[in-house]
């Protein structure tokens, strides 16, 4: 037990482990500096004649709370801890408040609290103070960053529902309860104010709250129907591991999802918004999270598509998603949830780790930069995946699960693009995982955002669509692959990246109408498909059983190479085929250029001294009709 009148905490040993609770008394505080404080039962931060007695989390510092039910947490004074949204005024994240607004008449009332906006949300003006925020009417489009304001009109929850009709206004005063998530728009202007030599409050892409409260604890049941979706995230002041909270709660469908939106996109009118939500699924089992294996789990990136005025999804938008680090949810995240079956989704204390913020730990609120060009998916493999089998940190983690046992390798998997309409990119994920089956898995495969989607490509499971199918690896496996549009649609597929599954040789797009068989490791397939859903005729396949059409020695006898030096394409065609085409694509099937009418040269030479560096498909068509496809680095 603590009082005094400040405690600096930089670093914690294994002693700190064993208190039983911590008391701060009014007129004092504690201050944990980028370090953990683990308290076994409650926190009581008391308050009497005006005077609080605080818990401040500065510099990554986490509070860990070790109960196993309800919280026994009580007083009127408040924890203080920060978090940096990254959406401007026009755009929205997804929270979860760490905090309830509690007041001084329930200094001896214990347990969470509800919060409302009006008394949650900071300033910071200096490494212990704050103002609090103004939170503006609703007839105000745009909050500023200082002071720091914010509107009413952007703050909206989303509980057991599945329609855009069904989120429920909060404005500055409704009661957002604890573990309920809630979007908020951010602020317009910068917040030069430095607090803790640090950076600035609002650079002009980040707005730092400070959220002031009582810390959340204990279990927090999860409002969610099996079918409807709930708006939650991270109710604690403290990390979670969110592979454990998915698989440990059979009553959600294991996989979660975020909300992604275009940032150059600026406009308050729903019609001009682009975005939508990528997904997270652990893919791994509940038993290798408790023996502390199972990995960092697969994210595919949001599709980004327009809206019309009643929040209907229309065409595809050229921006794509992120992709992003989720094993660990930071303080203050929200997402979404699904209940996949009858009971209760309960956040316990037991998915607390501390894990500082950042990629590098797998746990990102949102990255401070965008792709905002087809090219920059096409030429980056923005989630770096880390080939070595460097083990996580020693996490300390209220389960006591040893992640030393975790690799940041990446799972073994396959990352399939498909650009539709020439605008937008979907990113399908196949993955490979021992215990899986070719049946729906929970917490391995994950179903589509949304099966109303204009146009859409996903893999069929069960006659459902899925966007992650974890699969055993063998080669004699068949993949169905679907697509659905409301009207005629362009689409082509190709194989973004394979990663860690030095088994897999050879990948291939197979049309069982036709029997045909086309590269997509290799190469870029086009499909033009008439207005309607198409579930059976498609698949991935890993083996080639047609004989149909030219023989791999003459294939190979077309050599394609990148002359970087001279800033040429060059194609050596030693048996004279007849090439009615070649065509140059980015990696996510978008043309660069087309070559018609080559006919049957020894030699062809393409200039490339005007490409963006990166890898490149050459997709070249004989005369009837046969596809060779070969991929090639160019740097200029």
């Amino acid at each position: 037990m603590f009082r005094k009148s400040l405690l600096v905490i930089a670093f914690l040993s294994a002693t700190y482990l064993s208190h039983a609770q911590i008391y701060v008394s009014p007129s004092s505080y504690v201050f944990v500096n980028n370090e953990m404080l683990f308290v076994k039962q409650e926190v009581i931060l008391s308050y009497a004649s005006g005077n609080e007695g605080n818990l401040y989390l500065r510099r990554g510092g986490q509070l860990l709370q070790g109960g196993t039910t309800t919280t026994t947490n009580r007083g009127a004074g408040k924890i203080s801890v920060f978090q940096e949204g990254t959406a401007d005024n026009y755009d929205y994240n997804y929270w979860c408040s760490p905090v309830g607004s509690v007041v001084a008449a329930q200094e001896n009332v214990t347990g969470n609290i509800g919060s409302n906006v009006n008394n949650m949300f900071f300033r910071p003006t200096d490494i212990t103070n704050s103002t609090a925020a103004t939170i503006l009417p609703y007839g105000n489009y745009d909050g500023q960053a200082n002071p720091l304001s914010i509107s009413a009109r952007w703050l909206w929850k989303f509980v057991n529902a599945t329609a855009y009709s069904q989120w429920v206004y909060v404005g500055g005063g409704q009661t957002i309860f604890a573990g309920e998530g809630f979007a908020m728009k951010g602020t317009a202007g910068t917040d030069v104010t430095n607090v803790d030599g640090v950076v600035a409050n609002n650079p002009g892409s980040q707005q730092r709250i400070d959220f002031r409260g009582r810390p959340n604890d204990g279990d927090i049941d999860i409002n969610c129907s099996p079918g409807q979706q709930t708006l939650t995230g991270n109710p604690y002041p403290s990390a979670i591991d969110l592979s454990y909270f998915l698989l440990d709660n059979a009553a959600c469908d294991g996989t979660a999802q975020f909300w992604e939106q275009d940032k150059t996109v600026n406009s308050h009118t729903l019609a001009n918004y682009k975005g939508g939500y990528g997904t997270f699924s652990p893919a791994a089992t509940l038993s290798q999270v408790l023996a502390g294996t199972a990995g960092s789990g697969i994210y595919t990136p949001a599709v980004f598509y327009s809206y019309d005025s009643g929040g209907n999804q229309g065409p595809i938008a050229a921006t794509p998603g992120n992709y992003y680090q989720r094993r660990f949810s930071p303080i203050g995240q929200g997402f979404l949830v699904t209940g996949g079956s009858a009971g209760i989704i309960t956040m316990r204390n037991r998915y607390r780790v501390f894990v500082r913020e950042g990629a590098v730990n797998n746990s990102q609120f949102e990255k401070n930069t965008v792709s905002n060009t087809l090219a920059n998916v096409a030429n980056t493999t923005s989630y770096n995946p880390n080939l070595t089998d460097e083990a996580f940190p020693n996490v300390m983690a209220v389960s006591g699960i040893d992640y030393t046992n975790e690799s940041k390798r990446p799972h073994p998997q396959i990352r399939i693009n498909t650009l539709i309409d020439n605008q937008g990119i979907r990113q399908g994920v196949i993955g490979f995982h021992p215990e899986a089956t070719d049946g729906i898995d929970r917490g391995m495969d994950a179903i589509a955002s949304d099966d109303a989607l204009p146009s859409d490509m996903f893999f069929v499971i069960e006659d459902k669509d899925y966007i992650i199918n974890m699969i055993a690896f063998d080669e004699d496996k068949k993949i169905p692959v679907g697509f659905r549009n409301a009207a005629a649609a362009n689409y082509r597929i190709t194989v973004k990246d394979i990663i860690n599954a030095d088994q897999v040789e050879n990948i291939y797009l197979h049309d069982k109408v036709n029997n045909l068989y086309y590269d997509i490791k290799n190469g870029v397939h086009e499909l033009n498909l008439p207005a309607g859903t198409n579930k059976t005729r498609y698949e991935i396949t890993f083996k080639q059983e047609s004989n149909l059409g030219l023989g791999e020695n003459i294939k190979n006898s077309l050599v394609v190479y990148q002359d970087n030096s001279g800033h040429a394409l060059n194609v050596s065609n030693p048996m004279l085929l007849d090439l009615n085409s070649l065509s140059l694509y980015d990696v996510v099937g978008k043309t660069i250029f087309e070559k018609t009418k080559l006919g049957s040269k020894t030699t062809y030479t393409f200039p490339t001294s005007g490409l963006s560096d990166g890898i490149y498909i050459v997709k070249m068509i004989t005369s009837d009709n046969q596809e060779i496809s070969k991929k090639i680095i160019i740097k200029n």
